[in-house]
């Protein structure tokens, strides 16, 4: 964004010069024609690409890369590691590292009984290991979850079985609050599993799915479907523990078939693309709140295709504010183009791909802490199997959190760089106290405080994360047992200082008292009955495990 405004500031200036020294020269009638001419070009200069930012990194030679979804993942060490569903020694795919400026290595070859066509991606765990699944392979030929380090060393977690939630797995894993990665499977499961490879069917989803889930700041999670729903066009859904609930339908009118998941913007809305409909028929960029409500944000042109049209990709949530993506098709070459997106909906056309550098962005970005943004094409490049790619956009850089919520007292695995020479880590203003492993990656205790952003003092400036860190509140006791409304009822637990409501068997109080992080005050309310006492925050929520039972 920084590099389009200054170039925006150089155009103007140089207009107002231009002006200046030519308006003596030149005769009142040719004036106006030249001044329109001039404004015409100098505009048409600003509104270029800015193709200099783009960067190819490797080009793929003995396999295919960026499939969708082919989701990257940074290390704790800042490189990027990522997947190929072909190539390899055994031609059943691989998993490779590359550096942020650049140097490929192959770091393991799938062989089938491991697993192969690992076309998910990739998921940093708390443990600085990777994990990812392969479609097909393993034990029952179903495909597998697995686990390998950074140097390549891979253990297969679970195989699916086929009947047992389903198989075939293309979405990546999400690494969510509890610990556990949350994925899913062919033709329609969603499934937990642990870094120990332990399985949970949490249960059936609308429709089949190539893209991950997200989880939102109220923990539920979200994802879509590329087919199902009313007009079996795709739907939205969310999980909420073990409830699946359909948000939306996907129709032809106001985007259809959408392949790329949904992100969490600042704004708390989720966004995503689509692959087809809306009013041009080349898809749309949408939103939709954490409860439901659906709209159109930018309608794609698949007949004026200046701007692009097609998303597969699905959309990053940048870490100025602004949501990037890209398409596979049109723009200046035809073969699609990156985009920037407000969440006013003021949609940016940033770069146009073209076949030399890579061509065919069907795989899901990230954003790498320098700022810049990551992906892998299809086609395209030296030998015309795709590339990997970086684009940088002025984005600020920032620190990532492996894990984005936990308990006070638990510890938070954080990404970034010039970590050796950090002075102090702070929770929502709220000190804590950490330990450097490398100038890469730190961790840190959560202390007592409130959820909200993460701030890393070094010597070169402080660093904060792009996304709050939620505190989740825990509930251990209350005292008394029992009690009739209007008593006094102590609550006991951590994570409680930014208590929003509490209940009595559902029933909201009217009044209470943060004493501590660990302790609040309140009155039972008029109208209570017997039941667990419920406490929220914008962390999450906690209840008693004990029902407190209200007397007469």
């Amino acid at each position: 964004m920084k590099v389009r405004s200054t170039l925006s500031m150089t155009c103007f200036l140089g207009r107002k010069n231009l002006h200046t020294v030519l308006s003596s020269r030149i005769p009142l009638a040719s004036r106006t024609t030249f001044g329109l001419l001039l404004l015409l070009l100098l505009s048409a200069l600003a509104a270029q690409p800015l193709s200099a930012q783009y960067a190819n990194l490797y080009d793929f030679a003995n396999s295919t890369g960026g499939s969708s979804p082919s989701l990257l993942a940074e290390g704790r060490d800042n490189n990027i590691y990522g997947v190929t569903a072909t190539g390899g020694l055994h031609s059943k795919g691989q998993i490779f590292k590359i550096g942020p400026t650049g140097g490929f290595t192959s770091t393991y070859s799938f062989d089938g009984p491991h697993g192969a066509t690992p076309v998910g991606g990739l998921t940093l765990g708390p443990d600085g290991n990777l994990y990812g699944t392969t479609e097909f392979g393993g034990a029952n030929g179903y495909g597998n979850v697995f686990r390998v380090t950074p140097a390549g060393v891979l253990t297969v977690l679970y195989d699916f079985t086929s009947t047992t939630g389903g198989g075939y797995p293309i979405s990546p894993l999400t690494l969510a609050g509890d610990g556990f990665f949350y994925g899913t499977s062919y033709p329609y499961y969603a499934y937990k599993i642990s870094p120990a490879g332990v399985f949970h069917l949490i249960g059936r989803i609308p429709g089949t799915t190539d893209s991950s889930l997200v989880q939102a700041t109220n923990g539920s999670f979200y994802g879509v479907t590329l087919y199902g729903g009313t007009n079996n066009a795709g739907a939205i859904y969310r999980i909420t523990g073990t409830t699946i609930t359909t948000l939306h339908s996907f129709d032809e009118p106001t985007g259809s078939y959408p392949v790329g998941g949904v992100v969490q913007a600042w704004d708390g809305n989720l966004y995503g693309t689509t692959t087809a409909g809306g009013s041009g028929n080349g898809g749309v960029i949408y939103r939709i709140t954490p409860a439901g409500a659906y709209s159109v944000v930018y309608n794609f042109d698949s007949v004026h295709t200046a701007y692009g049209y097609q998303s597969n990709s699905g959309l990053v949530a940048g870490s100025d504010g602004n949501m990037y993506g890209a398409t596979v098709w049109g723009g200046q070459n035809g073969n699609g183009v990156i985009f920037k997106l407000t969440t006013a909906g003021a949609y940016s056309l940033l770069y146009s791909f073209a076949v030399p550098s890579g061509v065919g962005a069907y795989s899901t970005p990230i954003q790498h802490t320098n700022g810049k943004i990551y992906g892998m094409t299809t086609r395209g490049g030296a030998a015309g199997t795709g590339v990997v790619y970086s684009y940088g956009h002025a984005l600020p850089t920032y620190i990532e959190l492996v894990n984005g919520r936990g308990l006070v007292g638990g510890t938070v695995g954080i990404v970034g760089r010039g970590f050796s020479s950090a002075s102090s880590v702070e929770f929502n203003g709220t000190p804590a106290s950490f330990h450097v492993i490398s100038n890469t990656f730190l961790t840190a205790t959560v202390p007592s405080g409130e959820t909200g952003f993460l701030t890393i003092a070094t010597g070169a400036g402080n660093l904060t994360s792009s996304v709050p860190f939620y505190v989740t509140p825990q509930f251990t006791g209350f005292s008394p047992e029992s009690g009739k409304a209007g008593d006094t009822i102590t609550i006991t637990g951590t994570g409680l200082i930014q208590t929003i409501t509490i209940t009595f068997g559902g029933v909201k109080v009217t009044q209470y008292t943060v004493n501590s992080d660990s302790t609040l005050t309140t009155k039972v309310p008029a109208g209570a009955v017997s039941g667990k006492i419920a406490v929220k925050t914008p962390g999450g929520s906690a209840a008693s495990s004990a029902v407190f039972t209200v007397t007469p």
